[in-house]
């Protein structure tokens, strides 16, 4: 496309580049035009990129938010092609080239969308209220609040009914949040703050978690999801499978085969929600909103346009649909780049392949499930991969520190350091 001619300056402008979201996709796309001969804009709604496989520590009082989280414009700050707005984008003009926000209108010549998902209730929005989810900073301190605010009520009630309620916690969902959500929760309850209430034991905390499947952590291999299952148990947690949700309310939730289950404390893992983002381009879209893209990520007929992450449909070399995880959206993220600068050099693109490098879950201290084809891993051998490949990935050397100093102190003294109740909240 090359540089273009500025008719209110008559000077040549440079390609612009638009990003929308600095997740994992729209941060690798950035910094891999770092040294483009084009403007990069990236706006997003937050000013900081969060790294997402790490905030259910955040929400069992593992990890600080900042631990986590790094401000998008410390990240690229010595990237002089790049300009971070905060803004909240409100729809795409297509047809001008143009992103709609909040308070401005931003031209493109190229657009790459990488928005993200949300988590949905499948139509009953009315159980957010009571099941809340984890996507967000707020969402994990929200979630820490309902688990440490339990186990304090717990401590000043004299009513057993209402102290078993709040000693109930229930995770909806068996995917990789709902299975170290609730590890996590059991770990919290019978390792971490079982010497500091008086007039309860913490330990006897019930801990469910719920899937609607025939086994947890679907996308593994069946093996593997029987070994997480047998971990999870042996922390404590019940496993409750083939039943799905019918309700959620403040007394608690109600399961499919009429099951009651009272819980002051009930937790949603069970389904993402892409964002709006194919409503914003009218493109088509799959089951739940995420644009359906070709083998060059790009929605039909808009080759300036491209999409990754969480917010893109599209399927791997084998015919498989690329999983919804960090990898997948980094490798998508720089694929857009590279895309770009051939097309700036007149260029063909081959089309995208995602490579897997395997699927990682953990359950608890020593305990996790590993995935890389013909190796398989269980236990603590898995765990260690865990731990190494999160650090590895986790922006900034500061934080890499911090948090393995976390971690290390929580390892050998069973103690989860950021157990604050922040905000006004109520079980």
């Amino acid at each position: 496309m090359g540089a273009k001619r500025d008719h209110r300056g008559g000077r040549e402008r440079r390609p612009h580049v638009v990003i929308l979201g600095a997740g994992f996709g729209g941060l690798n796309a950035a910094m891999s035009l770092r040294r483009a001969p084009v403007d990069i804009t990236v706006v997003d709604r937050r000013n900081y990129h969060l790294f997402q496989p790490l905030l259910y520590q955040v929400a069992t009082a593992g990890l600080s938010p900042a631990q986590i989280a790094m401000p998008i414009r410390r990240i690229l700050s010595r990237q002089s092609n790049a300009t971070v707005l905060m803004d909240k984008v409100e729809g795409v003009d297509t047809r001008a080239r143009c992103v709609v926000t909040a308070s401005r209108r931003i031209t493109y010549d190229y657009l790459i969308i990488a928005t993200g998902a949300r988590h949905t209730y499948f139509g009953n929005d009315d159980w957010a209220e009571h099941a809340p989810g984890l996507k967000s900073v707020a969402d994990a301190t929200t979630i820490r609040a309902r688990i440490l605010s339990a186990f304090e009520r717990a401590e000043v009630t004299d009513d057993p009914v209402l102290r078993e309620r709040l000693l109930t916690f229930v995770v909806i969902g068996g995917g990789p949040t709902g299975v170290e959500l609730a590890g996590a929760i059991a770990e919290l309850a019978r390792k971490t703050v079982v010497r500091d209430f008086r007039h309860i034991d913490s330990s006897t905390a019930r801990v469910l978690l719920v899937e609607a499947g025939t086994r947890i952590l679907p996308t593994m291999p069946p093996c593997l999801s029987k070994k997480a299952q047998r971990q999870l148990e042996s922390l404590g947690v019940e496993v409750a499978l083939g039943n799905a949700v019918a309700g959620c309310d403040v007394g608690g939730v109600r399961l499919a085969d009429a099951t009651e289950i009272s819980s002051s404390c009930i937790l949603w893992a069970a389904g993402v929600m892409a964002s709006r983002a194919a409503m914003w381009i009218d493109a088509p879209a799959d089951r739940v909103g995420r644009v359906v893209v070709d083998e060059r990520l790009n929605p039909p007929g808009r080759g300036e346009i491209f999409v990754v992450g969480d917010t893109a449909s599209v399927s791997d070399g084998a015919g498989q649909p690329v999983p919804g995880v960090a990898p997948a959206a980094k490798q998508m993220g720089r694929y857009a780049a590279s895309a770009i600068l051939d097309d700036l050099a007149g260029r063909q693109t081959a089309p995208f392949r995602y490579r897997d490098y395997g699927n990682l879950a953990t359950i608890g201290r020593k305990a996790a499930v590993a995935d890389f084809g013909k190796a398989r891993l269980s236990g603590y051998p898995a765990w260690l991969v865990w731990n190494f490949a999160h650090l590895w990935f986790l922006v900034g050397f500061r934080n890499r520190l911090v948090v393995f100093l976390d971690w290390a102190v929580a390892y050998l003294r069973n103690d989860r350091a950021a157990r604050l109740i922040t905000g006004q909240h109520e079980c």
